[in-house]
């Protein structure tokens, strides 16, 4: 932070900085400001980092979306280079969080049949981990996300364009109002497109302007794939295999319309597209369309999907004018860090990853089911929602003030609690017992995914973040159940152990660390110190509430074992101690670092942690399994250790895979992830907290970041950590 020394000015000029300052730590603190002059101008921020091509680059794919709904295209505006994307980059699809498809079951397979048992609390329990099995090979990719057509730009008779031919590009997508540009030349001719997302229907506005489309020399294709190749788990390609397999009904067609059913097995869609002037629509093969313009230079229309039939949709004109109202609105609102004026050459592209983070996130993870982890433009996991990514997919939304997101993703978790508390009983369990991997209606998929347990925990603080912004009873009537049932089952899961006269946590479990046998995992470090902080924080709902403490709780938070240490660092397991001792225990996530970083620090001894954070620093293994959220998570533990050179070293640049971010602001993983916004919301959540502070944090602006003058941080309206 850049603060004149006190003794190198003048008293006034003292008096004068010092009320600076306050200012500062106000804003840190989330409090609104009060220097007038000192604003952020939001959208001179927000523009400066506008995604801005001039050359076709298959990893700068852009989207436009609400939350539920996304559109991702290429350089042409459309999703025309679609072979190029899927063989080098980020693949173009149209998606909603509404749109599932389930394969026929004849064998009618249930989650016993892919079961194996685990001894668990001097009792057998079946967890459904067999995931090869027939079985269990149906209930993991079934249901699964069901892709929406596409929409490109094509030659007469339906040719394709290839990248080459397009000359002169200059693409723009407007984060203030949420459209996109591209201008080209194409057979010596220009082109531009206009593409726009209605914040609150999953429509697009479209407009294609060309003298080609005049003269015959270009149409829009829209085809509308069978699915996807679910024999690929990570990026599958779109299904173009068995057309006989689907069908697509043409509901309705005339000079200005086009109307279409889309059937697979018993799932379905509509997609309606209304066009401003006349259009000529001919059939493309049974799953496709072609649409010229009649001979105009402009082609514009809306296009709207549903899962329903019967709705009208807006307008392009009504869609454009709704964007350009919703995102102005929306970047005013909540928080905004501007680090313009900093030193740090690494500063504008911090500041470039948070606001196109921000905009990835609020399009793509903010639906009434939560996202998967490549969000809206590409599926993984067949589509399926990870419980123990909520926290680095939401808790951000809280933190920069836009709470109303975050309750979005809260509303499946309300909905659920029911299949929870059934899971709970099913394990002989008190209260709830959330499934890992998940679609809609909540059943577990099989795999190592059953014995996952730090994302027990994740509703109570994504409910205490909420509060925190708003303590009111409204908020803690809302959420008590999601609270107290999830920390009822917690408690439950603690085993009672005789000898040491202490509860134990496991096994079976497999912890964050994903690398250990669950059979003979004991006593994970950052699990412990999540399960002591999550059942303090549900005693303090139910003292809230005007309920009494729970007395079984404060036993097990009083007699929980200790994080496991050996050679003075934290290690991964008790039972498998071996962490700095065996290189092959020392991949993929350094857990026990998030007891002190994405937790507050229940049952941490400092000494210990900065001892481990030096470990990691020094001899991890980053390039085996380093996966994008954990460089965020790893900066928040040195934030929180007062060692911010450390924190914006590993945030930005510390070598190591999954931590390069795009063009559009994506973070590949390995080479089958190309988006992962776990990491996007994890970056969002570190910079809340190095730029906000967090409870007890030193009495300094923005104190996870150097105070030596090279960083000018200003911050508005983010809440500290607790």
């Amino acid at each position: 932070m850049r603060i004149v020394p006190a003794g190198s000015v003048t008293a006034p000029a003292r008096i004068i900085s010092h009320i600076f300052t306050c200012c500062l730590l106000l804003w840190s603190a989330g409090t609104a400001p009060l220097c007038a002059a000192a604003a952020i101008d939001r959208e001179a921020l927000v523009s400066r980092h506008n995604p801005r091509l001039d050359q076709v680059d298959p990893w700068a794919a852009l989207s436009v979306g609400n939350g539920r709904f996304a559109f991702t295209v290429d350089a042409t505006g459309l999703q025309t280079l679609r072979a190029l994307h899927r063989d080098s980059g980020i693949p173009l699809e149209t998606q909603a969080r509404w749109s599932w498809h389930s394969e026929p079951n004849p064998a009618g397979y249930r989650l016993n049949d892919a079961g194996r048992p685990y001894r668990e609390r001097g009792r057998v329990v079946n967890y459904p981990t067999d995931a090869e099995s027939p079985a269990g090979q149906w209930l993991r990719r079934n249901p699964h996300l069901q892709p929406l057509p596409v929409l490109s730009l094509l030659r007469p008779a339906g040719a394709d364009i290839e990248p080459g031919e397009l000359d002169g590009l200059e693409q723009e997508l407007d984060l203030w109002t949420g459209v996109m540009n591209s201008r080209y030349t194409l057979d010596g001719e220009p082109v531009r497109v206009t593409v726009a997302a209605h914040p609150a229907q999953d429509v697009l506005a479209v407009r294609v302007e060309s003298p080609l489309l005049a003269s015959g020399g270009l149409a829009i294709g829209l085809d509308l794939p069978r699915g996807h190749d679910l024999s690929v788990k990570l990026n599958p390609p779109l299904d173009w295999s068995h057309p006989e397999s689907h069908r697509t009904e043409l509901l309705g067609m005339s000079g200005r319309l086009l109307y279409l059913r889309h059937v697979r097995d018993r799932s379905e869609y509509f997609v309606r597209l209304e066009s401003t002037g006349e259009i000529h629509v001919e059939p493309s093969g049974r799953h496709g369309f072609l649409i010229t313009s009649h001979g105009r230079q402009s082609l514009e229309f809306s296009i709207g999907f549903f899962h329903e039939t019967g709705l009208r949709i807006p307008e392009p004109a009504a869609v454009l004018a709704a964007s350009r109202r919703h995102w102005p609105a929306f970047w005013k609102s909540g928080g905004a860090v501007d680090f313009s004026g900093s030193t740090d050459p690494r500063a504008q592209e911090l500041e470039r990853r948070v606001v196109l983070s921000q905009y990835l996130t609020a399009i793509q993870m903010a639906a009434d089911f939560p996202p998967q982890e490549s969000g809206l433009t590409h599926n993984s996991w067949y589509g399926k929602h990870h419980t123990e990514m909520i926290w680095w997919h939401a808790a951000h939304f809280a933190l920069w003030g836009r709470d109303d997101l975050l309750r979005k993703n809260l509303e499946w978790y309300l909905k659920d609690l029911p299949v929870a508390r059934e899971l709970a009983r099913h394990r002989g369990l008190e209260g709830a017992r959330w499934a890992k991997m998940v679609g809609p209606e909540g059943r577990e998929s099989p795999g190592g995914n059953p014995l996952i347990v730090w994302n027990q925990p994740h509703v109570i603080y994504l409910a205490e973040l909420l509060y925190r912004n708003h303590p009111e009873s409204s908020v803690l009537e809302k959420y008590r159940e999601l609270v107290l049932e999830s920390a009822a089952g917690m408690a439950s899961m603690l085993d009672w152990d005789v000898s040491n006269d202490r509860y134990n946590l496991g096994p079976p479990l497999w912890i964050a660390q994903e690398i250990h046998d669950p059979a003979q995992s004991v006593n994970p470090a950052c699990e412990l110190s999540y399960w002591s902080w999550g059942l303090q924080t549900a005693q303090l709902w139910r003292e809230r509430l005007g309920l009494e403490r729970d007395p079984g709780w404060d036993e097990r938070i009083r007699k929980l074992a200790p994080m496991p240490v050996r050679k003075g660092r934290y290690v991964a397991l008790e039972s498998i101690p071996d962490t700095w001792d065996n290189r092959d225990s020392r991949h993929d996530h350094p857990s026990f670092l998030m007891a002190l970083g994405q937790l507050p620090g229940a049952g941490v001894d400092r000494g210990i942690m900065n001892a481990t954070l030096d470990a990691v620093l020094s001899d991890w293994d980053w390039e085996t399994k380093i996966w994008g959220w954990d460089y965020p998570m790893i900066a928040m533990t040195a934030a929180r250790l007062g060692r911010s050179g450390d924190a914006v070293d590993i945030l930005l640049f510390r070598k190591g895979p999954n931590n390069d971010y795009t063009a559009s602001g994506h973070c590949p993983q390995r080479d089958d992830i190309p988006v992962y916004l776990p990491a996007n919301g994890a970056l969002l959540a570190a910079v809340a907290l190095m730029a906000a502070g967090w409870d007890g944090a030193a009495d300094i602006p923005a104190p996870g970041f150097p105070q030596d003058g090279s960083w000018r941080v200003r911050v508005e309206n983010i809440a500290p950590l607790p």
